[in-house]
C-alpha cells in the first residue's frame, strides 16, 4: 500500500502530556514544582522547549496541554503565548487511554478530519528540523491510511529504561519516510535483553504517537471499552463523570499493543526521554572532565559527575560518578547508577523528609 503525503490540510491538533510530578528529579521536581518546569533538556523549562516544538508542527490554536488543576497556573506563567483553551484539565489521573481519548474526542468536535500528534513535556530531541520533517509524513501517512503512528528511534545503547518496538514488514510510504507494521511492544528489559533486542534491530519506544482522531477512537470503543463507554459522559459535557467512569490504563496496554493498525516510523532525528538525573550526562554541556552542573555548582578534581542547585553553592571536590542534588531545603547524594531507582527511595522516605516545605 502506499500513502500519498499531498493531502493539502491544515495543521494537525497537537496534544502534549503534561501531568506528574517527575520524581525522579527529587528534591528538585516537587508537586508545586514539577520537571516540567525545569530547565533539564536546555536553559529553558521543558514544557516551553516542548510548546515551541509543537508550534512547528501546526498552529498556537491547534496545540493542547493535557495536565492538572494545579498545573494550569504555573504553565501560563512560562507560556504567556499559550491560548485560553489550550489547557485540557484532568480533574484526576487515569494514565494516557483516557486522556488521549478525550483529547480526540475534544479535536473531532472542532474538526471531523482531526490527526492527532502526542508529545511528551520531557522529551529531547534534536535537530528540531528533522523532527519536524518526520511528524509532518507521519500527519500525511496518517491521514491517508488510517494507521495508528507511533515513532521508534534506532538505539545507541542497550537501554534497559525504555520499552521496545520490534518492527516487522515494511509499509510503502512516500516522502522518503520509512514505516513498518509493528510485530509487536516489549516492556522495560533487563541488561541482557536491552542488548538481545538491540542485536535485533528493535526500536525505542519513544511514546510519540500520530493518527486520525477517528480511527483512534474506533480502536478505543473496539480494545478498550471500559474507555470508550465512557466517553458518552462527554457528550453530556461531563468531563468529571468521564474521569470516575474511565480505568487508569496506559495507551500502550489499552489499545497499541493490541490493535492490528498500529505501524512504526524511524526517527531520522536524536531523542532521549529526559527520565532521571542521569540523563543529564546526554541532555546538558558537560565540562572536560564530564562533569555536569546546573545552578551554582563548582566540581574540582572530579569526573562525570552530576550536580545541580536551586539556590546554595555546591562544592564537589575529588569525587566521581556522583549524582548531588540541593534544592527544596534538601540535599540529595546518590550514584548515577542509582539515580534511575529514585522512586524506590521516596516510597521510603518520611514525608517531612520528601517534602519539608509541606
Amino acid at each position: 500500500m502506499t500513502f500519498s503525503t499531498d493531502i493539502g490540510r491544515p495543521g494537525p491538533w497537537v496534544t502534549i502530556l503534561a501531568g506528574g510530578v517527575g520524581s525522579r528529579f527529587w528534591p528538585m521536581s516537587t508537586p508545586a514544582r514539577p520537571k516540567q518546569l525545569l530547565a533539564l533538556a536546555s536553559e529553558r523549562p521543558l514544557i516551553r522547549d516542548t510548546f515551541d516544538r509543537a508550534l512547528r508542527l501546526t498552529r498556537p490554536g491547534r496545540v493542547r496541554i493535557l495536565t492538572g488543576p494545579a498545573l494550569v497556573d504555573p504553565f501560563r506563567s512560562v507560556l504567556p503565548d499559550l491560548d485560553e483553551g489550550a489547557c485540557m484539565v484532568e480533574p484526576r489521573a487515569r494514565g494516557t487511554a483516557p486522556a488521549l481519548a478525550w483529547a480526540a474526542w475534544a479535536a473531532l468536535r472542532e474538526d471531523p478530519d482531526a490527526v492527532m500528534v502526542s508529545l511528551h513535556a520531557d522529551h529531547r530531541v534534536e535537530p528540531e528540523s528533522a523532527f519536524t520533517a518526520l511528524l509532518a509524513d507521519a500527519v500525511a501517512i496518517a491521514a491517508a491510511s488510517g494507521a495508528l503512528l507511533t515513532v521508534g528511534v534506532p538505539p545507541t545503547r542497550p537501554e534497559t529504561g525504555y520499552g521496545y518496538i520490534q518492527p516487522g514488514a515494511e509499509i510503502a510510504a512516500e516522502g522518503g519516510t520509512r514505516a513498518r507494521a509493528v510485530a509487536a511492544f516489549h516492556e522495560k528489559p533487563d541488561a541482557a535483553t536491552a542488548e538481545a533486542y538491540v542485536d535485533a534491530g528493535h526500536l525505542w519506544n519513544t511514546g510519540l504517537f500520530v493518527w486520525r482522531a477517528d480511527r483512534f477512537l474506533d480502536e478505543v470503543r473496539e480494545h478498550a471499552p471500559d474507555v470508550g463507554a465512557a466517553l458518552d459522559h462527554l457528550e453530556g459535557g461531563d468531563v468529571n463523570a468521564y474521569f470516575d467512569a474511565a480505568p487508569h490504563i496506559s495507551v500502550d496496554h489499552a489499545v497499541l499493543e493490541r490493535s492490528a493498525r498500529v505501524a512504526v516510523v524511524d526517527a531520522t532525528f536524536a531523542w532521549d526521554d529526559v527520565g532521571s538525573w542521569s540523563a543529564l550526562a546526554r541532555t546538558r554541556p558537560s565540562d572536560a572532565d564530564g562533569n555536569v552542573a546546573v545552578g551554582p555548582v563548582h566540581v574540582a578534581d572530579g569526573r562525570r559527575n552530576i550536580a545541580a542547585s536551586d539556590a546554595d553553592p555546591v562544592v564537589l571536590w575529588g569525587v566521581d560518578d556522583l549524582v548531588v542534588v540541593s534544592a527544596s531545603g534538601v540535599t540529595f547524594v546518590t550514584t548515577r547508577e542509582r539515580a534511575p531507582d529514585l522512586k524506590r527511595l521516596l516510597v521510603e522516605l518520611p514525608d517531612t523528609v520528601r517534602n519539608p516545605n509541606t
